[in-house]
């Protein structure tokens, strides 16, 4: 397998609200059958009926709530960048799980979940710097492979 993500999909319990979500935070997609198609940098983000996607992966779905052992993440370039997306996606009808604060790793980072309650971190790290279109490359931590 090669070690690379293509997409990543949310199960929602309502499409057209995530979308207006995630549109009220910026993003732009494109919908075709009821699913939700956002291009993120290299790979894209999807929006689908969550009892769709637990039927089309084969499993049983206990229903929303509680934590699912995600976080998906977003690097800025600046501890303001992180206030201010946090103050965005507040308005936009997230619940600001963790307020930003000082990491252990000397960066600043907080913490909100949509509304379907996926988790999202926003995180400045002055030790992952951002490329000029956004992207991020792991560093070299010296640590065996």
């Amino acid at each position: 397998m090669e070690q690379r993500i293509s997409l990543i999909t949310l199960g929602v319990t309502d499409v057209a609200r995530a979308r207006a979500f995630y549109e009220r935070l910026g993003w732009r997609g494109q919908e075709v059958e009821e699913t939700v198609f956002f291009q993120a940098g290299g790979l894209a983000l999807v929006l689908w009926g969550r009892d769709k996607l637990a039927a089309d992966a084969g499993v049983d779905d206990p229903g929303s709530g509680g934590f699912g052992g995600v976080t998906l993440a977003q690097n800025v370039r600046s501890r303001a960048e992180v206030d201010d997306l946090l103050a965005a996606a507040a308005a936009a009808g997230a619940e600001v799980t963790r307020p930003a604060r000082e990491t252990f790793y000397g960066g600043y980072a907080g913490c909100f979940a949509d509304p379907d309650g996926h988790l999202w971190e926003v995180a400045w790290n002055p030790g992952f710097p951002l490329a000029p279109d956004g992207t991020l490359t792991v560093p070299d931590f010296g640590a065996s492979a």
